[in-house]
């Protein structure tokens, strides 16, 4: 057996890590969820813009991308709007999951 495959034969198939985990005050909150989603839509963007470049097209699957990550931007924004009124803190949870396919 090569290096290769006993590498492929130990390693996981899926790796769970937590991304994000604990309290925090409704401008803390903001300015991490804020921040995640800017470099994710920027990703899109990006995307997007290169196919254009390359490829004369629009790549429809960032564009629609785009367009779920603002609307959930601006759901939690509103969110985090209600917990700073009411002085209260959040709490966040939040995971990533890469799986090899």
């Amino acid at each position: 057996m090569n290096t290769t495959e006993v590498f492929e034969k130990d390693v996981k198939k899926i790796n769970d890590q937590d991304l994000i985990k604990g309290d925090f005050s409704p401008e803390e909150a903001s300015e991490i969820i804020n921040h995640l989603f800017a470099k994710k839509i920027n990703f899109h963007e990006r995307k997007n813009f290169s196919d254009e470049i390359r490829f004369g097209e629009v790549d429809n699957n960032s564009k629609e991308r785009i367009k779920e990550l603002k609307k959930c931007k601006a759901s939690l924004n509103e969110f985090m709007e209600l917990a700073k009124k009411q002085g209260k803190n959040l709490r966040i949870k939040s995971s990533i999951s890469v799986e090899i396919i």
